[in-house]
């Protein structure tokens, strides 16, 4: 019992062990590289029950320079369930002595409502010293009480790119019969476990972890950087009791948070009838009722105690007309179980570029999101009910490609949302120009985009504003200067969407004139700019994460008189890292150039990254050749 309760007296605020804090004390292994350097992270976890915890965590950093001063602030969520019942704070000079200190009345505490929130019981504390003068170190501890347990934080003791630790620490004292769950990854080393009367304590330590740098193009933070992911078996939270060991466990949990609230309004029950009875084919249906929930409802966020997790009534979206993401896709749910057409609802981690899911892991902490899908014979329709855009069926960079979980009624089960290849993502353009005399350019340009290819487009159309638009137009192509005079676009929905945009585009000095030469480059609007240095030592996986397939026709009609002094080579490049091709042609008075490139998903391990070097500076040389022309005498 002496060593839980020396934990816990050295976790507390008003722990006050003398401590030096000169950077001169620093190994010079941890300053190399690094921004920052974790000098102690201390964070003891006691869990009191399924529903209790208590978690104390002591943090000193050293910050170098401004590059690091993301690192020299204190921030921390609390809601109904998690409470900051203590916090201080210590700023060091290079020296290490105190030159100030904060205590929770210097805090800025502020509501987490922002322009899609109604209300929200979220609220956010922050401090900063705001300190300039480098290196300067910042001491923050502070009290968080768990009224409700969901999930546990990660132990991650290289925090991120660029930033050294010189001690990590990570303790859970639980209840002897209490089960946590944990797993290792990216090589963290295992817990030191040990028991003292009717307490079970992990301990999880790390020493001189030199920084590490994330590389262009390479593994995300967690997928290189070793961490622990924790999570409970059995938690309770507000009343609701439920067991997280396995996926098919939480899922029925959720079912049960979500029990009973698809009851639709009788006027609203009507109008399903209204809009599909006269309909025959399910898909035609599915399609009709999303549409109406993407016309009658909108997104915003209402989470106020268990409405975090817990959905809100299908009857309050038919009455409100709005609800987040978990209330519009259970409503979602409940118009098509009106159709008599069974639908699931998911959740799932959004965001372009999440991490993947830790499949072996079942934990909340791995989602953010909730969608919809409607499971066929041979087929399953997915709904992302927040947009009132987005095509049905379709998920896009925002939610394909991962795992995910589908709630049914005997729980939870891991699914796969749809992959986008590079025959899916594509993008054909048609260029037909002119280039005057004096070099200028006059073309009309065609694009169909498809699936994650029209992701931007079809934004600009429906969700940005005009000056959103104009700065969209004026990036698209990589050009010194050029005007979009004329711009028209459409859009076809379904599973795999497109946009095709039409475009009117002027640009000035587009072609060289130097005497009777004519230098024109016939790929005008897509070159290839990648060039990654060729003396890199590479010490991780270059990843591609986008599939694509780029065709570009072009017609360039040029001013009489001229023939060809120089043309480029056809150039053919095939392996797998991609394929290539180009070619151009001079036909009377006119230019004819193609161009393919195709590349898919993958990653390349270190060994191949002189071959991929070359693979992108071949690509780059061919999309930057100039055609010659003279003009006859």
């Amino acid at each position: 019992m002496r060593k839980i309760l020396y934990l816990l007296m050295l976790a507390g605020p008003a722990f006050a062990q003398a401590q030096n804090y000169s950077t001169a004390l620093i190994p010079d292994s941890l300053r190399k590289g690094a921004r920052a350097i974790i000098r102690e992270d201390e964070t003891i976890l006691e869990i009191k029950s399924p529903g209790k915890a208590v978690q104390r965590e002591r943090e000193v950093v050293t910050v170098f320079n401004s590059n690091g001063e993301n690192l020299g602030g204190y921030g921390a969520w609390y809601d109904k369930f998690i409470s900051v019942t203590e916090f201080s704070g210590v700023l060091y000079d290079s020296s290490g002595k105190s030159m100030r200190k904060a205590k929770r009345k210097d805090m800025q505490d502020r509501s987490y409502v922002d322009d899609n929130s109604l209300t929200t019981d979220a609220r956010r504390l922050d401090f900063n010293f705001y300190c300039q003068l480098y290196p300067y170190t910042v001491e923050f501890q502070d009290e968080k009480v768990y009224d409700g347990i969901l999930g546990f934080d990660d132990w991650l003791p290289l925090y991120n790119s660029g930033i050294s630790t010189q001690h990590s620490k990570y303790v859970v004292i639980a209840p002897r019969d209490y089960v946590l769950r944990y797993v290792l990854l990216n090589g963290a080393p295992p817990p030191v476990i040990t028991e003292e009367k009717d307490k079970k304590i992990y301990t999880w330590e790390a020493k001189d972890l030199p920084a590490r740098h994330r590389e262009s193009w390479g593994p995300r933070w967690r997928e290189m950087a070793p961490y622990v992911l924790l999570g409970p078996s059995d938690f309770e939270v507000e009343g609701y009791k439920g067991n997280m060991s396995t996926w098919l466990d939480y899922g029925k949990f959720v079912a049960r948070l979500w029990a009973g609230r698809d009851v639709l309004p009788d006027n609203i029950r009507q109008q399903v009838h209204v809009l599909t009875d006269t309909i025959t084919d399910t898909r035609r249906k599915v399609y009709k009722l999303y549409n109406y929930l993407q016309q009658n409802t909108h997104y915003i966020d209402v989470s106020l105690g268990i409405g975090g997790w817990q959905t809100f009534p299908a009857e309050y979206v038919a009455t409100k007309k709005y609800g987040d993401c978990k209330a519009l896709s259970n409503y979602m749910v409940a118009l098509l179980k009106e159709a008599g057409i069974p639908a699931r609802y998911v959740i799932i981690k959004a965001e372009e570029d999440a991490p993947p899911m830790v499949e072996s892991f079942p934990s909340l902490t791995q989602f953010n999101h909730v969608i919809a899908c409607v499971p066929l014979a041979n087929d399953t329709i997915w709904l992302e009910c927040t947009s009132q855009s987005v095509s049905p069926g379709y998920m896009g960079s925002f939610t394909g490609g991962r795992k995910a979980l589908l709630i049914d009624a005997d729980g939870g089960h891991v699914v796969s949302t749809p992959v986008y290849t590079a025959k899916d993502n594509t993008q054909w353009r048609v260029v037909n120009a002119q280039i005057g005399p004096d070099g200028n350019l006059d073309a009309d340009v065609s694009t169909i985009y498809r699936c994650v290819r029209q992701d931007l487009p079809h934004a600009m159309m429906d969700e940005m504003t005009g000056e959103q638009r104009e700065k969209y137009l004026n990036d698209l192509f990589y050009l010194p200067t050029y005007k979009v005079e004329k711009s028209h676009y459409e859009e076809w929905k379904g599973p795999q969407p497109q946009v095709k945009e039409d475009l009117h585009v002027v640009a000035p000095n587009y072609a060289s004139v130097s005497g009777r030469r004519l230098f024109i480059n016939p790929n005008v609007f897509n070159r290839s700019r990648t060039r990654l240095p060729k003396d890199s030592v590479r010490k991780y996986d270059y990843i591609t994460d986008e599939a694509y397939t780029d065709i570009d026709s072009v017609l360039i009609t040029i001013p009489g008189g001229y023939q060809p002094e120089a043309m480029p080579k056809d150039v053919a490049i095939d392996g797998h890292f991609g394929h290539y091709r180009s070619s151009v042609r001079f036909e009377g008075d006119k230019l004819v150039y193609y161009r393919y490139l195709q590349q898919t998903a993958d990653r390349y391990p270190p060994a191949e990254y002189a071959t991929l070097v070359k693979f992108y500076e071949q690509l780059y040389q061919s999309d930057n050749q100039r055609v010659v022309l003279v003009k006859k005498e």
